[in-house]
């Protein structure tokens, strides 16, 4: 735990980004104004509010040590994010709500085991786990005109992957919106566009549920990774290589993932009530 560590007050949040993907961090016991998702808009606002693509709030479990709620920021909730988890574990190490190395935090998507990764009393990484893997039997979806071969699963929260030989941006930002709503998942979806590179390395791009194109994504890499894996294209211990860096993604015989990689805090704020 940091020196002087503090727990949030009322009106602070943190914000805090895991290769490029960031999130404003709360305690929702403290913070006062209740979050709605005309309030989440507008702190997530970058040029209005204090920009970011979600938010993490702190709440009471009873199944775990620590609980959290994970809203996009269009406004919407999300069940389960790899980056957040690790975010959220270095935020609760960073400001003295704990002074363990591992713990549990209660997702709506399951709960998940944190390990803070320290080096020379410094944390450096954060490995969380991720549950278990579980593929849908769709593999193919049609978007606008086109056939794709894709891989439908679930690690907690929906995904969707195509294998590509070209990793290019500008298919995602074609495709992505697509089958993101597409009527095949009546509850949205994260896409990811992946090409393997070796036994142990894969390259994606991701367009996240509810946030759009964002650099990097925890639970996108575990879903490419484990579609991969299911499809004999890489080793149980893989690399994802994303735009805003690289996740390691551990995948045991059943399915069942591990994550790790960094989490780096950004500032600490006291935000005035902005009633949208």
């Amino acid at each position: 735990m940091r020196a002087g560590a503090r727990a949030l007050g009322r009106g602070e949040l943190a914000k805090y980004h895991a290769l490029g993907n960031d999130y404003l961090v709360l305690d929702a016991r403290r913070f006062g104004p209740a979050l709605t998702p005309a309030r989440v808009r507008a702190l997530c606002d970058r040029h209005r509010g204090l920009g970011s693509d979600g938010i993490l709030a702190l709440v009471p479990s009873r199944r775990a040590d620590f609980g959290v709620r994970i809203w996009n920021t269009d406004g919407s909730r999300a069940e389960k994010s790899g980056n957040g988890l690790r975010i959220l574990a270095r935020f609760l190490h960073d400001h003295g709500y704990t002074r363990a190395r591992g713990f549990a935090i209660e997702t709506p998507g399951g709960v998940a085991e944190a390990e803070l990764l320290p080096v020379r009393g410094a944390v450096r990484a954060v490995r969380v786990s991720m549950g278990r893997a579980r593929f849908a039997h769709r593999a193919r979806l049609r978007v606008a005109g086109r056939a794709l071969a894709v891989t439908v699963l679930s690690v907690g929260n929906p995904h969707c992957v195509i294998f590509v030989r070209r990793l290019r941006a500008a298919d995602l930002r074609a495709w992505g919106p697509l089958v993101e709503r597409h009527r095949a998942f009546p509850r949205r979806t994260n896409v990811q566009l992946a090409r393997v590179r070796s036994r142990r390395a894969i390259d994606a791009l991701v367009w996240e549920r509810g946030a759009g194109e964002t650099a990097a994504s925890g639970s996108s890499a575990c879903a490419v990774a484990a579609a991969a894996r299911r499809a004999g294209l890489v080793d149980a211990r893989v690399s994802v290589r994303m735009p805003g860096g690289t996740l390691h993604v551990e995948i045991a015989p059943d399915f069942s993932l591990r994550l790790t990689g960094p989490a780096t805090p950004v500032y600490r704020a006291l935000v005035y009530d902005r009633r949208p």
